[in-house]
């Protein structure tokens, strides 16, 4: 055989470079290591979904247990052979797909005028839940700077990581949420309607503020091509208008008139945005704000309802895809590089987290008409971060915002608040029905005959 001839399975490491996989063995890995992921990301899924939990918890505890800090640690052999460096890339690039499709359908999920007759109320509790976690997360990364420099951030923290800092404590994951009130049966309750309401408006508020730290740090990775940061934020401005007024018209023209096959106009949209997400990064923001961006712009049915043909397909394609991001943020946690200052970071940061989100929802809540357990209904389910927030993490740790240990320690605050979700609901309403029974019994209480 001759050396022209050579199959790709025959190159040797001199050709590839040391420890470098040949392409068969490249493909055989990534789907040996595909395998695992979906089967054990799914099992974990179900099983917390069995124990009362989220079942995107499940999968979040999976990808950080095929890490390095649980697998890695355990069984380093295994864990080198299961995810060698060289798929890297590829599980990579098909994260981030999953994460452009799953956006895109939360952007079209996304409708504000859900509001009702309840908008003033579900805006209050919003700006409540997103200001005060905002300023106490701002504040204690300037007062507690030589903490976070112990957890490798640098001394003098710019401007965007201050704010990423409070944005890491205001964040709400709005689809965790919505599935908790659903599993719950708080859907057509007035907690339930606030509380989805109000993560709505949060979620746009915290996006537009991710998106200006973003902006300010350059987006990481050599993103935003060199441009200063007023540059950028021209261009993200011009981009804005450019996709709601040029591209939503075009999108209903497209979508309403020449009634397209199925097939054709999901691979349309798609790509449509897969092309928005590479223009937003190319911008210097994450590709989170594209896919988001487009989602918002697709045009609805006729009297504003949602396609279900459009959404069903894309929820699946995501919901089966995401594993991939919870594993490759999993490989990001260090676990077994957690310091006494981490620890205690850790906790500190949970407490702010769960008080200052909780409060400043249930207060704003109660001010809004709600009586005492149900404000705090919609407090505890503000408290839900979860997907959301790990996304928002991502994000900031490609942006250079955040230090591999401080990352970890937000991790384990998003998983730990968004545990607490279910025990802590169905504590109020157990509260709720103690003190709501002398009551119902006093009021069914013969009376004695005064005449």
């Amino acid at each position: 055989m001759s050396a022209d001839t050579l199959s790709s399975d025959t190159l040797s490491t001199d050709t590839l470079g040391p420890g470098a996989l040949s392409p068969d063995a490249l493909i055989t890995h990534f789907v040996g290591a595909s395998a695992l992921i979906l089967v054990a990301a799914h099992s974990g899924g179900w099983l917390a979904r069995r124990l009362g939990q989220p079942y995107i918890v499940g999968q979040l505890a999976t990808g950080i247990a095929l890490g390095p800090s649980l697998l890695g640690s355990m069984a380093p052999d295994a864990y080198a052979a299961l995810f060698p460096t060289a798929i890297g890339p590829a599980l990579t690039g098909l994260a981030q797909f999953s994460l452009v499709v799953f956006l895109f359908a939360v952007g079209y999920e996304l409708d504000l005028k859900m509001l009702g007759v309840r908008a003033r109320s579900s805006v209050n509790v919003a700006l409540a839940s997103f200001a005060v976690p905002m300023a106490v997360g701002s504040g204690c990364a300037l007062l507690f700077g030589d903490a976070l420099h112990d957890l490798g951030m640098p001394g003098d923290l710019s401007p965007g990581m201050v704010v990423f800092a409070g944005v890491a404590l205001a964040t709400t994951a709005v689809p965790v949420l919505t599935a908790i009130v659903r599993e719950n049966g708080l859907s057509r309750t007035v907690p339930g309607v606030v509380a989805v309401s109000a993560a709505g408006v949060l979620d746009a508020i915290c996006w537009t503020v991710l998106a200006g730290a973003l902006l300010e740090a350059g987006g990481g990775d050599g993103a935003g091509g060199g441009l200063g940061w007023p540059w950028r934020v021209l261009l993200t401005v011009g981009y804005v208008a450019l996709m709601a007024c040029a591209a939503r018209p075009l999108l209903r023209l497209l979508l309403w008139r020449t009634r397209l096959e199925p097939s054709l106009r999901m691979a349309l949209l798609i790509g449509f945005a897969l092309g928005s997400a590479w223009v937003t990064h190319a911008l210097g923001l994450h590709v989170i704000f594209g896919a988001l961006l487009a989602g918002v712009v697709v045009p609805r049915e006729a009297g504003g309802t949602l396609d279900p043909d459009l959404l069903r397909p894309l929820l699946s394609v995501a919901s089966l895809l995401l594993p991939f991001f919870f594993v490759l943020s999993g490989q990001s946690v260090a676990l077994n590089s957690m310091t006494g200052t981490g620890w205690a970071a850790l906790a500190v940061v949970t407490l702010l987290a769960v008080v200052t989100k909780i409060g400043s929802g249930a207060a704003a809540a109660g001010l809004g008409g709600l009586d005492r357990h149900d404000a705090w209904t919609v407090g505890i389910l503000l408290n839900t971060r979860g997907l959301t927030e790990l996304i928002a993490l991502n994000a900031g740790l490609d942006a250079g915002l955040l230090s591999a240990p401080l990352y970890t320690v937000l991790v384990f605050m998003a998983l730990a608040t968004t545990l607490l979700t279910q025990p802590l609901l169905l504590l109020n309403a157990r509260l709720a029905t103690r003190e709501r029974r002398p009551e119902s019994a006093r009021s069914t209480a013969v009376k004695p005959y005064a005449g």
